[in-house]
């Protein structure tokens, strides 16, 4: 299964289309607009404790799936104008991270590839 489905793309597309709004959606745009809300949704747990999370989470879900909602947008948008296929470029990254990061050496341990 796809990350965003064809169907919702295709809604996404026709909404930007009707707003005229691709002429605003460069990829330094757009990545600029990711930057912003990805900042957004980390305003959400701000200040909190690692204990509070689970809270945040329950309370605030809805503010929380808005900002994620905006990142999948804007993702979409860069993805489809740059020609890049999500699940593709995914796979290939993991690919890359099971060489980087092995098993042996990556269990239990959040220390960057180069220092394992």
């Amino acid at each position: 299964m796809p990350i965003v489905a064809q169907e919702v793309l295709s809604e996404l597309l026709a909404f930007r289309k009707e707003r005229e709004w691709e002429q605003f959606h460069t990829a330094k745009n757009l990545t600029s607009a990711l930057s912003v809300e990805v900042a957004e949704l980390l305003e959400c747990f701000q200040w909190a404790k690692d204990s509070e999370l689970p809270e945040i989470v329950v309370r605030d879900r809805e503010a929380i799936e808005e900002e994620v909602a905006d990142i999948a947008i804007l993702l979409c948008y860069l993805c489809h104008d740059m020609n890049i296929e999500i699940d593709g470029a995914v796979r290939s990254k993991l690919v890359k991270n099971r060489h980087k990061y092995p098993i042996a050496l990556a269990r239990g341990t959040a220390k960057k590839y180069d220092r394992l």
